[in-house]
């Protein structure tokens, strides 16, 4: 009797509130994911995890020492990552983000080049820009790759000191002059000599990455990795 109550109930509430697919609309059987099955094996996996010199570490050859880097995701325009990514850091849909970052986070978890990282850096937004949106993207990503692997987010040791121009019409050189010293570092004695992961929505050029990994890597014995959630096609 009480399951048939709680049916019903869940019923009524999926006709007053229609959960759908945040890709292609369709009715979802559950409202603990936001996208459905078909739309998650049909977004396009780079599987960069568990490649050595894949693309996105070559973007930072001969720019950042790190130990390895990654994207989940191929992103190209007028895609249904792009609309996914859109709903995420411009309609407050905050649980893409953690699904997302589930996502990823199954990927790394079983990449052995990945095994040894200890901690996970968000890309950090200006705060004026945080408190515009109502959160940080990128650290919704973190706990979703938190939730499954356990590795700890550390939110607060990677600052922004001011808000920098929108970069999407600027070349490579452009974005790094918009973006060289613009980050600065706070409470990061316990992040000595750790394995970190700095993680981000999209990877292009990788100026922003570049100026925020060169402020991490001054912290004494620090080894950093980078993830994104997406590697845009160029």
């Amino acid at each position: 009797m009480l399951s048939s109550l709680q049916l019903l109930g869940e019923g009524l509430l999926h006709f007053l509130l229609p959960h759908v697919c945040a890709s292609c609309g369709n009715d979802l059987l559950t409202p603990k994911q936001p996208i459905c099955l078909q739309c998650s094996m049909d977004l396009p996996c780079t599987q960069f995890e568990n490649l050595p010199d894949n693309p996105v570490e070559k973007i930072f050859w001969g720019r950042l020492p790190l130990q390895h880097a990654a994207s989940h995701f191929y992103f190209s325009k007028d895609s249904s990552l792009q609309s996914l990514m859109h709903q995420l850091k411009y309609k407050g849909r905050e649980d893409l983000g953690h699904y997302l970052g589930m996502q990823m986070g199954r990927a790394l978890s079983t990449a052995p080049r990945f095994a040894s990282v200890e901690g996970l850096l968000p890309l950090p937004l200006h705060p004026s820009r945080e408190r515009q949106r109502g959160y940080n993207q990128a650290l919704l990503l973190c706990e979703g790759i938190s939730e499954i692997t356990g590795w700890p987010v550390y939110k607060n040791s990677l600052k922004r000191k001011e808000a920098t121009k929108t970069q999407t019409r600027m070349n490579r050189l452009e974005r790094w002059d918009n973006m060289e010293g613009k980050f600065e570092l706070s409470q990061t004695n316990f992040l000595q000599n750790r394995h970190l992961l700095l993680v981000d929505d999209v990877i292009t050029t990788g100026a922003t990455l570049e100026a925020a990994g060169t402020a991490l890597l001054k912290i004494p014995g620090l080894r950093l990795s980078i993830a994104s959630l997406a590697y845009a096609l160029r």
